[in-house]
């Protein structure tokens, strides 16, 4: 398995994945559902490269990085890092935020993709921890935190929040 940075060469394999994507699962957003792979290439595909040195963004904008999950000639799952924290992010989604395609969840795609960005995300971030939120009924996605490492800092109603030491 091995994690590729979002890039041109592997458009369509990251548009069928993209699109495929509900609009909002488990709390992970996705504005990009449906979209067409035309739009996708011209459109959306620049874009979400842009957020990694992002240019003439809002101030509340923090440089986020995705990542794909790759098992052999499959892709697999998304993996996104946000770079640092805001108030925001930290008392919501965090500094990393994934999604494991549906048929193959309950493989372990998500452990190891998460441990993968891990290794990554510890290089990137300033902060001593690595912050993470889960919805609270997503038990899979908290033992997938949990096997990484984590352990949680609180819960509200909705949530989980998860931290991972650096």
């Amino acid at each position: 398995m091995e994690l590729r940075k979002i890039n041109t060469r592997d458009a369509a394999a990251q548009w069928e994945y993209t699109t495929a994507l509900p609009a909002d699962e488990n709390g992970l957003t996705n504005p990009h559902h449906g979209v067409s792979f035309e739009d996708y290439v011209s459109r959306v595909l620049p874009d979400l490269i842009s957020h990694e040195h992002p240019v003439n963004m809002p101030d509340w904008f923090v440089p986020e990085t995705y990542y794909y999950l790759w098992d052999g000639g499959r892709l697999v799952g998304e993996f996104r890092i946000r770079h640092y924290l805001t108030e925001a992010l930290r008392q919501g989604a965090g500094h990393i935020g994934y999604s494991i395609r549906r048929e193959e969840r309950g493989k372990g795609y998500g452990t190891e993709g998460l441990r993968l960005t891990l290794q990554i995300a510890r290089k990137i971030i300033p902060e001593e921890e690595i912050y993470l939120r889960v919805n609270r009924e997503n038990i899979a996605s908290r033992k997938v935190m949990l096997k990484n490492g984590a352990y949680m800092a609180v819960e509200d109603e909705e949530h989980c929040f998860y931290r991972i030491p650096k």
